[in-house]
C-alpha cells in the first residue's frame, strides 16, 4: 500500500468529505528528512467531525492515526482541516 493509500484508510474514521493529498516529497530531495525516506505532505481534510472544534483538536484528530507513520514515511505535514461550510 502507498503512503498516500495509507494515509486515506487511517483517516477513514474522519468520514470526510473530501481528503486532498500533495506529495511535495520530490521538492525536499537532500533534506535531511528526506534523506531518511519521509515524505513531505500538504493535507486538507473537510469533514462534518470538526464542527464545534477548535483548530488544535482538528489537528489532534488527524495526526492521532497517523502518529506512528511519523517521522519515518511521513516526515513533514500541512494540515488544512475543514468543515464543509468552511470549504
Amino acid at each position: 500500500m502507498s503512503i498516500a493509500e495509507e494515509i486515506r484508510a487511517r483517516l477513514s474514521a474522519l468520514n470526510a468529505e473530501s481528503i486532498e493529498l500533495f506529495d511535495d516529497s520530490a521538492s525536499h530531495a537532500g533534506h535531511a528528512g528526506a534523506a531518511g525516506g519521509g515524505g513531505h505532505f500538504e493535507l486538507t481534510v473537510v469533514s462534518n467531525e470538526f464542527v464545534g472544534k477548535k483548530s488544535l483538536e482538528r489537528h489532534r484528530m488527524v495526526y492521532q492515526p497517523l502518529a506512528d507513520l511519523i517521522p519515518h514515511r511521513i516526515h513533514a505535514l500541512s494540515i488544512r482541516a475543514l468543515t464543509p461550510d468552511e470549504f
